[in-house]
Order: C-alpha cells, then structure tokens, then sequence
C-alpha cells in the first residue's frame, strides 16, 4: 500500500506537507533552477503589503550560533506589481500558491483580502500579523489580542471565504495559545508557528549593534524548541487547529518534531540559503521516518504526541 502525503490546511487540500517558508524565497524564482516548484506542497510568497517598499538600510543580516538574523523589513513590489507577474509566474510553473500578506494599519489588511479576491490560483491566504523587523515595533499586530483581532477580522470580512486564513503569529508573547484562540474568533482557520524571535547581536569590534535597526528577527536551528513548545501548546489549547510549522526545521528529524507536536505541514525557510534543495531533502527524509515508524499516512502523524493527553 503507497504511503498518503497529502495534507490540508483547514479546507485547501496539498500534494505534500512541505512547503516554503515567506521570507525566504521570494516568490520562489531562485528556487526553481534547483527543483520543479510544483514538487512542493505549495509556495508561500514574501510577505506582500499594499505599496514598494524597499525595506530597512544595511546592513540587515547577521549570522549567529545556530542561527541568523534578519532586519529585511518587508522589501517587496507591492501588490500590483505581484499580481501582474508573480502570481501568473507561480500559475505557469504548476505551483500551489499560499500568499503572505503584510500590513501597517487594520486597513491594509481588508484592502489586501479584496485585492486577493478572484486571482486565479491561490490556495489560502498568510495574515502575517507577527513580523518584528518592520520600523515600529507597534506594528506587531499579534503581541495585542485587541490588534489581533482587529486584523483577522478585517481579513475576514473582506477574503473570498473559500480561501483559508492563515494567521502568522509571534512567539514574543507571554501565552501563544491565548492570542491564537483570539484570531480564532476573529475568523482565522489555520496558523503559522512561528514567526521568528527578535534578537540582537553587537559588533565587539565597533561595539556597535551589527544590523542598521539595531534588532532583527532571529531564525535557524536555534529556534526549533520554541516553535515545538509552541505549536504543542496551541494545540494542546485548541485541539482541533490547522498549523503550518516553521522555525529551524534543517532536516526530515525536525519536521517530524513539529509534526507530532502537531503541524499539518512544514514552511522550509533558512536551511535553503545553505541547500538551495534542502525542502526536497526534508520532504524525502520526513516521508522516510513516517513509514520506518508504520504510519500508513502523513495525517496519522499530525499531533501524535498529544494522544496520551486525549
């Protein structure tokens, strides 16, 4: 009997549960001279926000122990410009396409979900309300249950509902599952766990802070605990959540990890800027593990660990 890799996120079903991670391939043209796009589970595009936006000034990464630190700032075309080429690019190559969305205000959101609306070719949608690199650190929407709420929701009303929301959500905050239980009243039908950390690293040589903004988001193998304590703890709170797992997964052990905490599907982000291939590895080595442990199929798998607790 073939072993079952399929996966879905709330109601948008995909091939596979390995997916990219936003940030980190752009919309995933330098990714495709290494492997076919449409091998992956689906693309989850940079986070895309209403206009240009050249991001913070450089420099804006720093390699740390197990690890690195990003202060990119949300540098993308904006929304016109992606719908014009990026979109039907991804289309053309047989992807399955997650967009991440970004915003500034609770307005940029609803007019993001309206612009969605009716493109051709989208699976679900990202609500990243948790990047901590942007200029103001009160743009983080999911550190607030208030603004948490008020960002979902405007998605929400807004998105063509056969599209899932998927809320991005911050592991800076005191209890994770508390604010994911707020988006889920907001609307939300699934979740990505986790964003990265903000951190910090200073230059002993200029006794300087090394990024031009001072902090960045901390990302790699460092930050795997936290986004398995993470995830375990969300669904531990809301049994029934959709997450798409993310944070230092470098291998098909590590995916796995976030899999029985109870991840749905795996975002593959840092580990490629060192193996362009490294999704492709993790999606054989995961499938791998599954079937050396017997299961017959990759949902078997999602949320194991929770079933002593049932």
């Amino acid at each position: 009997m073939s072993f079952d890799y399929s996966t879905s996120l709330a109601h948008a079903s995909f091939k596979n549960p390995i997916f990219t991670a936003s940030g980190c391939a752009g919309s995933g043209k330098e990714l495709s001279q290494f492997f076919p796009l449409s091998d992956l589970g689906a693309v989850v595009t940079k986070s895309i926000m209403l206009k240009p936006r050249s991001g913070r000034a450089t420099p804006r990464m720093a390699e740390t122990p197990s690890g690195m630190l990003n202060s990119i700032g949300l540098q993308g075309p904006g929304i016109d410009l992606f719908l014009e080429k990026d979109i039907p690019w991804l289309v053309d190559q047989g992807a399955d396409i997650v967009v991440s969305i970004a915003g500034e205000t609770v307005e940029d959101y609803a007019i993001l979900s309206q612009r969605l609306n009716g493109v051709a070719g989208i699976s679900a949608v990202e609500v990243n309300i948790s990047c901590p690199n942007v200029e103001n650190r009160g743009q983080v929407f999911s550190c607030d249950p208030v603004t948490a709420h008020a960002a979902i929701s405007a998605v929400k009303r807004n998105l063509n509902p056969a599209l899932p929301i998927i809320a991005k959500l911050s592991p800076d905050v005191t209890d994770i599952a508390a604010i994911a239980e707020v988006c889920v009243s907001a609307g939300a039908d699934a979740f990505a766990l986790i964003n990265t950390l903000l951190g910090m690293v200073i230059d002993l040589n200029t006794m300087r802070p090394k990024l031009a903004g001072k902090t960045g988001g901390l990302s790699g193998p460092a930050i795997r605990p936290v986004a398995v304590r993470a995830i375990y703890q969300v669904r531990s709170r809301i049994p029934d959540a959709v997450i798409l797992g993310m944070g230092g997964v470098s291998n098909g052990r590590d995916a796995l990890e976030l899999v029985l905490a109870g991840a749905s599907g795996i975002s593959v982000g840092t580990a490629t800027f060192g193996n362009p291939r490294a999704a492709m590895d993790i999606k054989n080595e995961l499938e791998s593990l599954l079937v050396e442990r017997g299961f017959a199929s990759f949902s078997e798998a999602v949320g194991y660990v929770h079933r002593d607790e049932i």
